[in-house]
């Protein structure tokens, strides 16, 4: 049988790439007191400049078990398998819908192979494993040898990041108020890093450069240790300065990195002005 692919909308893979290996999409939604969207609906510009000018973070929400229902019932009927990776439970009830459209489907179909892994991350933390499995799957790999692959690459991903300040993350409730509270007073600039699933402090920085700096001496660090598979840049309405790090990503090592921007899920957290670095290691 064929091994399709389902992931959410938190991942922002770039839609033709979607389209080119068949990846189901399953998105999230975000609401505000007087709009609510699909986040594959937004526009991006729209909602970052909502936010900026309107002092109100909107609220997300995830598809339920029922539309997971639909989505795996329509691939079961076609007499494929299903391989589906989601951003981290931790974050997210995304991959417990999963999980409960599962144990429903089974019932119906008990012969179905469906297999749902927690990415413990988002953005294309998760999106690069999801095209790679999509690859392996267009290839006619079988569905166990695709969700081992996507399960070595899911420890091999890393996720840093440095938000313009911690406010959004303060009143999203994802960091402590002290550590917010510390960033008004000495106005420093976050590094954080998605670990295990969650969203922790990596290390601080007087400024953007500064910042900068320590992630790339991350990345320097692993790209001789254990080899960079890949690379994307991620952004906030930050194109410019997003550009100019996959330029010196490229300068130094020869990858082209990536430029992607984040969308409205996870962006609502840690605000416009966000620069993020995601790379796969070889070891």
């Amino acid at each position: 049988m064929k091994v399709k692919v389902i992931t959410d909308s938190t991942s922002y893979i770039p839609a033709d790439l979607r389209e080119e290996l068949g990846i189901t999409e399953i998105p999230l939604s975000v609401s505000f007191p007087d709009e609510q969207f699909l986040e594959t609906e937004v526009d991006y510009d729209y909602y970052y400049h909502k936010i900026e000018t309107g002092g109100v973070i909107p609220t997300s929400s995830q598809p339920s078990s029922g539309e997971m229902v639909q989505r795996f019932r329509k691939i079961l009927d076609q007499g494929h398998d299903i391989l589906a990776i989601f951003l981290s439970s931790l974050m997210s009830g995304t991959h417990e819908a999963a999980m409960s459209a599962r144990e429903q489907l089974l019932k119906e179909y008990p012969e179905a192979q469906i297999t749902i892994l927690d990415s413990k991350t988002n953005s294309m933390s998760l999106g690069y494993p999801v095209l790679e499995a999509a690859r392996a799957a267009a290839k006619g790999l079988p569905l166990h040898q695709i969700s081992e692959m996507a399960s070595d690459l899911i420890q091999r991903m890393h996720f840093y990041f440095t938000p313009a300040s911690l406010e959004y993350l303060k009143k999203g409730g994802r960091i402590g108020g002290a550590a917010a509270l510390l960033g008004k007073v000495i106005k420093f600039r976050p590094i954080l890093f998605v670990d295990n699933g969650s969203a922790n402090v990596f290390r601080v920085s007087r400024n953007f450069r500064g910042a900068i700096d320590e992630m790339m001496k991350v990345l320097d660090r692993d790209y001789h240790q254990r080899g960079i598979k890949e690379v994307i840049v991620h952004h906030i309405n930050f194109p410019e300065k997003a550009h100019e790090l996959g330029e010196m990503i490229k300068q130094r090592y020869g990858i082209a990195a990536s430029i992607l921007p984040i969308g409205p899920v996870v962006g609502m957290h840690v605000g416009p002005g966000t620069i993020g670095l995601v790379y796969c290691t070889e070891r």
